[in-house]
């Protein structure tokens, strides 16, 4: 019977915790009953501390400090019991209503809601029960004013409030924000100023340090407001804040309208300088409706904090945004809150530190709270073994999941539709750090049916970008390196995958391995209950049964190391939607792909795959094929195409094979219904023509590349054309556009012409406003970029004042006969980078005072001493950012 003992232990064990969590559930209503009459009894103090204090004003005394401040506490520790009460209240109801059973008392619908608020409020009637013992302290609430020298006689200044000191974290990092802000309030411009920034950045620490930076200024003011407004904002709750710190008797607005307490806000404050500081805005609020007189009499101002651009944009505020701390102030935080004892217990924890400060990226929360997580631990062991947990499970880190992934899951329930949260967490199945091509994660979305509102592709990939602006704007994405590009904060990226796990409940929903390790899941997993799986750069382990993925949706397989699949890898796959294998390793495509008919988008970019296996012709809900960079690729079997009947984005971009054109595949991509996003190479000019006259072809193809089109002399292009690739076109003497008089070019984005030495020039980008990047190489004949010909006269391209108003790159390379980018001088007011080399004739640059955005010039030395320039100031400006090739 020696096994019977550790049952029994076992089983103690789990009926303590179980115990204990029970006791925190069954006791909530006695504990919420024992906080409301606390809560009543402080109230009743406060009353009689408040009378005192109106009485000592009456007789024109100053109130002590540490009154006011205990005033204050009192009023948020109201609030805070309310919420909370209402709350318990909820909870309360929410317990099962069975007849049949006799534990009903004790088993609400959400025990861990119930158990995390039972813990809460013992902690809260503590609270309460020390605010209201503090009040014994008051023997005096107020102080004489300083008597003034008799001398003098001056007229009575009016009441001033003091500046309340509020408790303030360790603020590293903070200084040149801090001065940023304070150079702002002596600026008299600028009446309003808005921190921005992700969740747990330092925006309440910042803005905490401007308030008691009050109390040691000389700025003038005559009263410092602070208010918490959270969410949802309550116009009435911010104006009884604002009335109590300004000390308005309570018979002038308590139960009066809106209207009446704003009225009373203004009237108290048209004649004074009063600074605002507002917390945690998530919306635009109007200033007026709350009664602030914000004008140019009272100088007042304003300072709030936000996660949101959008927001600072709203108010009309001077955005400021509040960045993660540079790794020397991570790395200064993260030790003050290990603790020096910690930290120099042993030789190698410093060198251990640095892992954990490089995992946070310079969150200033997630610092932390890591920090927290290390102190007292002294061994390298420990340190080791939580470095790990960091990397592979973040959210079973102490601290994480309740003090750090649901302060920044608030920014993801702000969110305002179901489709653009699950747009959110899909960024987080790529890499660390990783640079996300916009258009790759769209058309990902668009696979995965979260842009399924938008019948048209074009319409979803406008919904996909508004998407992606509103994750920038709510600080859940950043903008990456290169043009186009996203990322997300690593910690961003944990939170994400926590939730995308409901909360870490369900490990394996999400399952993602990086860097030979799996994160948030199992290696060897439940692969049933996984819906999407990551494998970037990673290889997937054989097994002698085939793995069995029925719920599996998502497999992104991307990468550089996944040379094949083991055996029958694909075989229970029913319900994937999803499949990317744009694998630079990856030779052969397994036919059993053939047998997904629920797939919605395949990518093989980049793969080395030769042909296609006609069995690919199943697919028949295939919306997305994307074919591009695929070098070897020879072979895309006959009437394939035409076979996927609910095929909306074709692409064979960048993939020539050895047969040289898929000009065939024109046939029968005009023949889909649904195909409106087209990407391919064409190589003759019988193709080519039959891309023009098509009417479905050339609304459809957005990106073309022309190689080698030997005898096409003119190239008429689409007006819904987005890229152009044109190389080796002996023959092309003329690219034109057909528009009617006053239309633009505007769908075009990208142009790149190389080696077209009969070209004289490009005058039809003049009517391309949304332009962003040109290059020009080997054009021999070309003397003008934008010139003057028998159609357009130079007269109707100076009218088009939006000629390279968005170009950002610019480059023109082995133009022998070059001598002017455009005949009149144009504005390049987004140019941020030109490329001139061998063009010797070129010796004027026609750019004007408005080009403010230039920050690379790349050329030969000597063709930039040679330049001819109308203004000295231009030069002199533009020197600094020349780089000599």
């Amino acid at each position: 019977m020696d096994f019977v003992s550790p049952i029994l232990e076992i089983v103690n064990r789990l009926w303590d915790c179980c115990d204990k969590r029970a006791v925190f559930i069954r006791q909530l209503p006695e504990n919420l009953k024992s906080l409301r009459d606390e809560m009543e009894e402080l109230k009743n103090v406060y009353r009689d501390v408040k009378k005192r204090v109106e009485d000592e004003q009456k007789l024109q005394k100053e109130i002590k400090h540490v009154v006011t401040g205990w005033i204050r506490s009192v009023e948020s520790m109201e609030g805070e019991v309310n919420e909370m009460l209402t709350k318990g209240e909820e909870e309360i109801k929410k317990k099962c209503l069975g007849t049949c059973c006799t534990c009903c008392t004790c088993c609400p619908r959400n025990c861990r809601a119930s158990y995390e608020l039972g813990k809460m409020v013992p902690k809260k009637i503590n609270a309460v029960s020390q605010l209201c013992s503090k009040a014994n302290n008051f023997q005096e609430v107020a102080v004489p004013l300083p008597t003034p020298p008799a001398i003098e006689v001056v007229a009575a200044p009016s009441p001033t409030l003091p500046v309340i000191e509020l408790p303030l974290d360790n603020t590293v990092g903070l200084d040149s924000l801090s001065e940023e802000v304070w150079r702002c309030l002596q600026d008299d411009k600028v009446r309003t100023i808005g921190l921005y920034g992700m969740g747990g950045v330092g925006k309440t620490t910042l803005l905490k340090r401007i308030n008691n930076e009050f109390l040691e200024t000389s700025f003038e003011f005559d009263i410092v407001i602070w208010v918490v407004v959270s969410k949802p904002a309550s116009v009435e709750k911010i104006q009884e804040m604002v009335l109590r710190q300004c000390d308005a008797p309570d018979n002038r607005w308590k139960g009066r309208s809106e209207d009446e307490k704003a009225k009373e806000i203004y009237n108290i404050l048209k004649t004074r300088k009063f600074i605002l500081l507002l917390d945690d805005i998530w919306e635009q609020l109007n200033l007026l409706k709350i009664g602030f007189p914000l004008n140019d009499q009272n100088m007042s101002k304003v300072i709030f904090t936000t996660r949101f651009l959008n927001v600072c944009e709203a108010m009309g505020a001077e955005s400021i945004k509040v960045e993660c701390l540079k790794f020397k102030d991570a790395f200064a935080l993260f030790q003050s809150n290990v603790g020096e004892a910690t930290f120099n217990s042993h030789p190698r924890i410093p060198k251990l530190a640095k892992i954990v400060v490089e995992e946070c990226k310079g969150l200033p929360l997630a610092l932390m709270i890591a920090g927290g997580a290390m102190k007292g631990k002294k061994t390298p062991q420990e340190w080791q073994k939580n470095i790990e947990l960091l990397q592979s499970y973040p959210s079973k880190v102490p601290g994480m999941e309740n003090d750090l992934f649901r302060v920044l899951a608030l920014s993801y329930d702000n969110l305002s539709k179901a489709n653009v949260k699950s747009c959110f967490l899909y960024c987080s199945m790529f890499p660390e750090d990783w640079e996300i091509s916009c258009k790759q994660l769209i058309e990902l979305w668009i696979g995965e049916g979260f842009l399924d509102e938008w019948h048209h592709i074009h319409d979803a990939r406008t919904n996909g970008e508004e998407i992606i602006e509103q994750l920038n704007a709510s600080c859940l994405l950043e903008s990456g390196q290169y043009e186009k590009h996203v990322k997300m904060h690593d910690v961003i990226r944990d939170m994400a995958l926590w939730l995308a796990c409901e909360n870490g409940e369900k490990k394996n929903k999400c399952v993602i391995k990086e860097r030979g390790r799996w994160i948030e899941g199992h290696e060897i997993a439940e692969w049933k209950e996984t819906q999407r799986m990551s494998l970037w750069d990673n290889s997937i382990e054989d097994s002698t049964e085939p793995p069995d993925f029925r719920n599996l949706e998502t497999l992104l397989a991307s990468g550089e190391s996944m040379k094949s699949f083991p055996s029958q890898f694909f075989r229970h796959m029913s319900a994937i939607r999803v499949l990317d294998l744009s694998n630079s390793e990856l030779m052969v495509l397994p036919a059993e792909i053939g047998n997904l008919k629920t797939l919605h988008y395949l990518n093989l970019s980049k793969t080395e795959i030769e042909s296609l296996p006609m069995k690919l012709k199943n697919l028949t809900k295939l919306r997305c094929l994307i074919l591009d960079d695929m070098e070897k690729l020879e072979a895309i079997p006959s009437q394939l195409i035409s076979s996927l009947s609910s095929l909306q984005l074709f692409s064979l971009y960048a993939s020539i094979g050895c047969n040289g054109d898929w000009g065939f595949l024109l046939e029968e991509l005009a023949c889909l219904k649904h195909v409106s996003d087209i990407s391919i190479p064409l190589r003759s000019v019988l193709h080519t023509q039959k891309s023009v006259d098509s009417h479905k072809l050339g609304r459809s193809i957005r990106r073309l590349s022309l190689q080698d089109c030997t005898g096409m002399t003119t190239m008429e292009l689409s007006p819904y054309l987005q890229i152009l690739q044109i190389w080796r076109c002996f023959d092309l003497a003329d690219v034109k556009i057909n528009l009617g008089r006053g239309q633009e070019f505007s769908k075009l984005s990208e142009v790149e012409i190389i080696r077209c030495p009969k070209l004289l020039h490009l005058t039809c980008l003049a009517f391309a406003p949304n332009l962003l990047s040109l290059r020009v190489e080997y054009c021999e004949s070309m003397q003008e970029v934008i010139t003057e010909d028998e159609e357009i006269g130079i007269s109707e391209v100076e009218q088009c004042s939006d000629a390279f108003s968005v170009l950002t790159t610019l480059s023109l390379s082995y133009l022998s006969n070059l001598r002017s980018i455009c005949g009149g001088a144009l504005s390049f007011p987004s140019l941020r980078e030109i490329t001139v080399k061998h063009c010797p004739r070129l010796r004027k640059l026609t750019f004007d005072s408005n080009t403010n955005c230039l920050r690379k010039i790349e050329g030969e030395q000597h063709w930039w001493d040679g330049l001819d320039w109308e203004d000295q100031t231009i030069k002199q400006k533009l020197t600094q950012y020349f780089v000599p090739k």
